[in-house]
This record gives structure tokens, sequence and C-alpha cells, in this order.
């Protein structure tokens, strides 16, 4: 079984540091190794988190209108909620600081 890219549109879960546990979509891949992601709330399009993959948990999911959207300049933030939300994450989901 090939691995989960890590390319535009994927969703993704963190897997260490203080947003371990939560989802985000990768909205850029920087260099390699790394990849901007934003949730639509706490991580928004225009201040995304830089994160390692190593880090990262990559899903099948992907959002497919991620990038029409970009190129048409009308992605916004709730977009990401809504899409998140329809695959029953929940945007409200708080940082995790401790378990």
């Amino acid at each position: 079984m090939d691995p989960i890219p890590f390319d535009e549109g994927r969703l993704v879960t963190a897997t260490a540091g203080r947003d371990r546990k939560r989802s985000f979509v990768v909205i850029g891949v920087p260099e390699e190794g790394y990849v901007l992601m934003a949730d639509g709330r706490t991580r928004r399009l225009d201040h995304p988190k830089k994160k390692k993959t190593k880090h990262l948990r990559p899903s099948p999911i992907k959002m497919d209108q991620l990038a029409v959207l970009r190129a048409e300049n009308r992605l916004k933030d709730s977009d990401v909620r809504s899409f998140l939300a329809a695959h029953g994450f929940d945007p409200e989901q708080p940082l995790c600081k401790e378990d």
C-alpha cells in the first residue's frame, strides 16, 4: 500500500504539539517535509500553521475544490470549517494542553 501524500487539500491530524488530535486541511507545501495547514478558526487562511509532516497523520479524505477556489481567489475560512464539519471533525475543538 502506497503512503498517502501530503498535497494541497489533504485532511491531516496533528500527532504532536499543542494542536495534537486536531484536524486541519493542507493549504500549501512550501518545502519538502513541511506543510502549511489551516482549520478556519484558530489557524486561518491568512496565517496558516507551518508544521513538519512527521508530526502529522494524513487522511485519504481530500478537499478537491480547494485548488479551484484558490485559483478563483474565493477560498474562505468558512469553506475550510464547513469541509471539516462535513467529515465529522469539530471545528470548535479546543487546543490540547493536557491529556
